[in-house]
């Protein structure tokens, strides 16, 4: 068990790459494409965003090129309530790319990320002063997978005598991965952080399918103080010590899953970070996810804010009967 770090005042702070994406519009199978729409992807900033909506001060410290998409990037982010101030420009590097394919099987993904600005990112980042305030410092498995710089950069924000928390989304990508174990590696870095967010599919993936319900998953990874397991379309359970907390998932009405994950780690983080209970937390991660899975972008508006209040509050049976499946407002 990792050592327990109260949250201190300070931004949620978000470190990791965006890209630049470009997805077929309308959504369809990329080689049939005629347009491609401009969009930015990018798990930690998606998080940032989310966390802005819920009205959670956050900020997102990375590196762009200097390029119009490293342009758009930032103004993007920046358009929506993230603080910038540590987004660094790389003159030499390019900003990543990444191009969705929305095919008939499921989406797809095609990265041009390597020698990215972002991928030059070292351990020294931490040092910046817009990182070291951080209340929470968020981090995914996506960042090690990127250089061996990033590996150390995530390396050296879980050492032991950290002052912060760090919150830690496994995020595999197995494309990422190549010629590499991701298992022998996002093992020990999700086991090291105070809270862990990983799917059960995505754990079966890495670690084996013995892992077969959630409880299987926290025996493997007994370090962090909260591990929350997601359980795809049926519910998330978060362990706290040993003790479960178990909230199904919403109905939704699916457009786009890419995204959803990034939101439902924002919500619950919300909903710590607002003092809510871990049920409620759960509930506020699944209500967020909802604005992802009903957009084609990784970033859409949240649900109706009544709607998110009569649900955070709603019985155990209101609540598994909800159906978010009516327009976004």
């Amino acid at each position: 068990m990792s050592t327990p770090r109260p949250l201190r005042p300070g931004p949620v702070v978000c470190v990791g790459e965006t890209m630049a994406a470009l997805a077929p519009e309308p959504l369809g199978p990329l080689d049939a494409a005629d347009l491609l729409r401009v969009d930015i992807a990018g798990a930690e900033s998606n998080v940032a965003l989310y966390l802005a909506d819920h009205g959670i001060p956050a900020r997102w410290v990375s590196a762009l090129g200097d390029d119009p998409f490293g342009r758009r990037v930032r103004e993007r982010v920046a358009a929506g309530g993230v603080d910038i101030s540590g987004v660094r420009t790389d003159p030499d590097r390019p900003t990543g790319l990444l191009l969705k394919d929305p095919g008939r099987n499921g989406t797809s993904v095609h990265y041009h990320r390597r020698g990215s600005a972002a991928s030059a990112l070292t351990p020294e980042l931490l040092d910046d002063p817009t990182v070291a305030d951080a209340a929470l410092l968020h981090l995914s498995g996506i960042t090690p997978a990127l250089s061996s710089g990033c590996h150390a950069l995530v390396e050296r924000a879980l050492r032991p005598d950290r002052s912060y928390c760090v919150s830690f989304d496994v995020n595999h990508r197995p494309a990422l991965w190549t010629g590499r174990s991701a298992a022998d590696v996002l093992r020990p870095l999700a086991d090291r952080a105070d809270i862990v967010l990983v799917g059960l599919d995505e754990a079966q993936d890495l670690w084996g399918d013995a892992l077969t319900d959630p409880r299987a998953v926290r025996d493997l990874l007994p370090g962090p103080r909260i591990l929350v397991v997601k359980d795809g379309a049926r519910a998330a359970t978060a362990f706290v010590g040993p003790d479960a907390h178990s909230v199904s998932a919403l109905t939704v009405r699916v457009v786009e899953p890419v995204g959803a994950g990034d939101a439902f780690a924002a919500g619950f983080l919300s909903g710590l970070l607002r003092q809510l209970s871990v049920e409620r937390s759960l509930r506020l991660g699944h209500l967020t996810a909802a604005s992802a899975l009903r957009v084609a972008a990784d970033h859409g508006p949240l649900p109706d804010p009544a709607v998110m209040a009569t649900l955070l509050d709603a019985d155990e049976a209101t609540w598994r009967a909800a159906t978010i499946d009516s327009p976004l407002r």
